[in-house]
């Protein structure tokens, strides 16, 4: 467990699944990773099980200090020891939570565990163009820009590019 001043980060329980499953009816949060997907709760809880006997993944629901609710659910995958980097993921679970600086401390805290935990040199992720809050919230975390699929996406008949996003371990503590 990770704690921040609202939220905090702990490993997912099978009790998260619900909220989870929520998340992943709601079309506009969809559109923003551009998931075109349906999912049931068995291949959600399904999909879970697999994740913890992943050791190259770590999945963790975010949840309010004060009360303990699950308000959203970030993963740090793909970890690679050998080149010492690791791929990002995360999602917020209902829309009023979004735009209240929820996700950009959780974001700092699976960037704590990144590169104090795991003692990783990178973390990146890609965001779609058409999903400014999220590229928002992760510049507010510290990430920068590194570089631009254009194109790479064709969702609501429309184009978005995809946005290459990372963190390096000497950015992270610099800016801590």
């Amino acid at each position: 467990m990770m704690m921040g001043r609202s939220v905090y980060i702990r490993p997912i329980k099978e009790e998260d699944m619900e909220s989870i499953y929520q998340s992943c009816q709601d079309e506009e949060f969809l559109y923003m990773t551009g998931t075109r997907n349906s999912f049931t709760l068995d291949s959600i809880i399904n999909s879970y099980n697999q994740f913890r006997e992943d050791p190259t993944r770590s999945d963790f629901a975010i949840c309010f200090i004060h009360n303990h609710r699950v308000i959203g659910d970030l993963a740090i995958l793909d970890i690679d020891h050998d080149n010492q980097k690791a791929g990002f993921r995360i999602s917020l679970h209902d829309k009023n939570m979004t735009n209240k600086g929820y996700g950009t401390e959780a974001t700092k805290l699976a960037q704590k565990y990144t590169f104090e935990e795991l003692n990783l040199n990178r973390l990146e992720l890609e965001v779609f163009s058409h999903n400014i809050r999220g590229i928002t919230a992760y510049e507010k975390a510290g990430f920068k820009i590194e570089g631009i699929l254009r194109q790479s996406l064709f969702m609501k008949n429309t184009y978005s590019d995809e946005i290459l996003m990372g963190m390096l371990r000497d950015e992270y503590f610099r800016n801590k």
